[in-house]
């Protein structure tokens, strides 16, 4: 099958990438306690710790510095906010200027971030897809060129060098497990893995809220959603496009899917683990390989950490659902006749059990509550389910009827 890009294209981007106040070699570590969790042995390609926290400066890169050369001076793109730091920062040392559309709820820092490589940023739409929409009809009135962040072979082409760089990293590596978005990033790497190494086999990760590729397969074109839900907003395109779903076909060996509870948990356990900060779209390969979708046991398997711009908002939203999956944040509910004292007898009980009260809640207006009894919502702070089991025996036993609503929500 002749496929847009080839292995050539992205040796050629490789040549163009070779500056590394642009793109740097980013390092592979070892990932024992992660063995443990998958019975193989994995290796953490850090994508993450790039000069943009992400990949996407490869592809910006080769993509802009050939339009310069041609004479462009002016680029405009779509991003939730890799994308759009590596345009800005490819533009920049290309001595071009650079107009970023990125949606309304875009991560703060991934704006700030985007700001302070140079570009001029423009917040429109509710989603991706509405922002791309701004973003293509803004350029139809100036003079200024598109980058597109998945749909356009050089940008594919400056992905695969990652690719390459992955292989030489550790050739003998069984299994590759890259997140999916529009496709352009696993189109170059397949394409550089598959080149190099036919036998390594090839895994993309989608975030359920997000999937497309598996109907898109199925249908043999490209299908795109009209909402997408999930805290990886890096893969959150909500479609890929007839180019990366070719390369797609004829590389990718095996796709995947993962809740945001996965990811969620796969950020957690990176931070704890790894002691690496990990955005949402750059743990859904970690979480890949621990969900049963996918088995590596036994294998040399390589997860793309491919960004790292974590909003500390959204930090605290994973780590408060990741923290409650784990019974380590509970919100215990205390059915109690409301007189005084009894926070303070439920809060000793508690206490005894050595856990810490973060703060309680005082709830009368409730309907199935009789006249002079409440709730006491408790937000408390345990080590795991088995101290959290003991703490709710513990208030059961000592009379007050209790239930751990976290774990119903």
């Amino acid at each position: 099958m002749d496929l847009p890009v080839q292995y050539a294209d992205i040796e050629r981007a490789r040549e163009r990438l070779d500056n590394d106040s642009v793109v740097k070699q980013t390092p592979v570590e070892r990932s024992s306690s992660l063995d443990e969790f998958v019975g193989g042995t994995v290796y953490l390609k850090m994508e993450h710790l790039q000069w943009t926290g992400s990949f996407k400066t490869r592809g910006a890169y080769n993509k802009i510095s050939q339009s310069v050369e041609e004479g462009v001076d002016e680029f405009v793109a779509a991003s939730a906010g890799n994308h759009a730091q590596g345009v800005a920062l490819a533009a920049t040392e290309c001595g071009a200027d650079a107009t970023i559309y990125m949606p309304t709820n875009a991560p703060q820092a991934k704006v700030n971030a985007t700001r302070s490589y140079g570009a001029t940023v423009e917040l429109v739409g509710k989603d991706f897809q509405e922002t791309m929409s701004h973003a293509k009809a803004a350029v139809e009135e100036t003079d200024a060129q598109f980058v597109h962040a998945y749909d356009d072979t050089d940008i594919i082409a400056g992905q695969g060098t990652l690719g390459i760089e992955m292989y030489h990293d550790n050739p003998d590596v069984d299994t590759v497990v890259v997140p999916i978005g529009g496709g352009g990033l696993i189109s170059g790497i397949a394409t550089a893995i598959k080149h190099l190494s036919p036998e390594t086999r090839v895994v993309g990760v989608q975030a359920t809220g997000a999937e497309t590729v598996h109907e898109s397969l199925d249908k043999g074109m490209p299908v795109t959603l009209d909402e997408v839900d999930t805290i990886a907003d890096g893969i959150a395109t909500g479609g890929i496009s007839e180019t990366t779903l070719s390369i797609i076909e004829a590389h990718v060996d095996e796709v995947v899917t993962v809740t945001d509870t996965q990811i969620a948990e796969a950020i957690l356990l990176l931070l704890e683990r790894a002691k690496q900060a990990v955005e949402g779209a750059g743990a859904a390969s970690v979480a890949a390989i621990l969900s049963d979708d996918l088995d590596v046991s036994g294998e040399t398997v390589m997860p793309l950490l491919c960004g790292g711009n974590l909003d500390m908002t959204q930090l605290q939203t994973v780590l408060v659902h990741a923290l409650t999956k784990r019974q380590q944040l509970l919100r215990l509910r205390v059915r109690i006749d409301d007189r005084p004292g009894v926070m303070e007898e439920i809060a000793g009980v508690i206490g005894d059990y050595g856990a810490n009260i973060q703060d309680v809640r005082h709830d009368r207006s409730v309907d199935d509550l009789d006249i002079g009894e409440a709730f006491l919502v408790f937000r408390v702070e345990a080590s795991g389910s088995e101290h959290a089991n003991s703490i709710v025996e513990g208030l059961r036993e000592a009379g007050y009827p209790v239930e751990n609503i976290a774990q119903t929500l």
